[in-house]
C-alpha cells in the first residue's frame, strides 16, 4: 500500500497532483492546505472521497477504487489555537476515512491531519494529535489506522515518538527534511503515525511549489494478532 502526504501550500501546487499519482502508483493521496472548490473528481485513478468545505486551508483525501471499498468519512474539528481563533484558516483539522482493502479483507482507517501552526506550543499540538488518534479509532476500533499530513513539529519528535507508543501508535519520519525554506524552521514537518501497521520506508519526494516537499508512506499490514483494540484505547 502506497500513500502520498502533501502540503500544497495554499493549493500551489495543486498541478502536480496528477504527475505524483502516476510517477509513484499510490493507492491514496493526503492533502492539506489545498482549495476544495478547485479540486478535481478523480487524479488518475484516485477518487477524491471526502474534502473540508469551509476551511481556507483544506483537507481532502484521494483513494483507488480498484484497491478500496470505501465506507464512511468524516471531517473533524479539534482544540483550536489563538491562531485559529483570530485568522480561522481551517476549522477542521482531520479528515477520515474507513475503507475495507479490496486485495487483502483489511478494514482500514486513513487520516489526513493538518496541525496548529508553530505559533502555538507543541503541547497543543500533541492533544490534537491524541483527539485525532481518538476520533479515527471511533471510525474502526479494531481496524489498522494511517494518519498523515503536515504535524508542525520539527523539534523534540523523540519526546512525541514516546508519547505516541504510549497510546498504542508508531511514529514514522521519512528519510529527509521535508521543510527546508527559512533557516530556523525547517526539519521533519510531515509524518505519519500508525497501528496495525508495519511501515517499510517514508520517503521525502522532489520539491516542488510547496514550502513543504511531499512524502510517500509505504505500508504493510501487521500480523492481526499485533492489533489489540482493547490496548490501544
Amino acid at each position: 500500500m502506497r500513500a502520498i502526504s502533501y502540503n500544497l501550500r495554499e493549493h500551489q501546487a495543486s498541478d502536480e497532483l496528477e504527475d505524483l499519482v502516476q510517477a509513484y502508483g499510490v493507492d491514496l493521496l493526503c492533502l492539506q492546505e489545498c482549495d476544495a472548490s478547485d479540486l478535481p473528481a478523480t487524479v488518475g485513478d484516485l477518487k477524491l472521497a471526502i474534502a473540508t468545505q469551509e476551511n481556507r486551508l483544506g483537507l481532502a483525501l484521494y483513494f483507488r477504487e480498484e484497491r478500496f471499498t470505501a465506507l464512511d468519512s468524516r471531517a473533524m474539528s479539534l482544540k483550536k489555537s489563538l491562531h485559529d481563533r483570530v485568522l480561522t484558516p481551517a476549522h477542521e483539522r482531520l479528515i477520515g476515512l474507513q475503507l475495507t482493502d479490496n486485495e487483502t479483507k483489511h478494514d482500514l482507517v486513513v487520516g489526513s491531519f493538518h496541525a496548529a501552526p508553530l505559533t502555538a506550543s507543541n503541547s497543543l499540538r500533541r492533544k490534537q494529535i491524541h483527539a485525532s488518534h481518538a476520533e479515527l479509532l471511533g471510525m474502526g476500533n479494531g481496524f489498522a489506522t494511517l494518519m498523515v499530513g503536515d504535524f508542525n513539529y520539527p523539534f523534540f519528535t523523540q519526546r512525541l515518538t514516546r508519547h505516541m507508543k504510549d497510546s498504542g501508535y508508531d511514529l514514522s519520519l521519512s528519510d529527509f527534511r521535508t521543510y527546508t525554506r527559512y533557516r530556523v524552521f525547517r526539519g521533519h514537518f510531515d509524518f505519519a503515525t500508525s497501528r496495525g501497521l508495519d511501515i517499510q520506508s517514508v520517503e521525502t519526494l522532489p520539491r516542488g511549489a510547496s514550502d513543504h516537499l511531499p512524502i510517500l508512506v509505504r505500508a504493510e499490514y501487521s500480523p492481526a494478532e499485533s492489533l489489540d483494540p482493547v490496548a490501544a484505547a
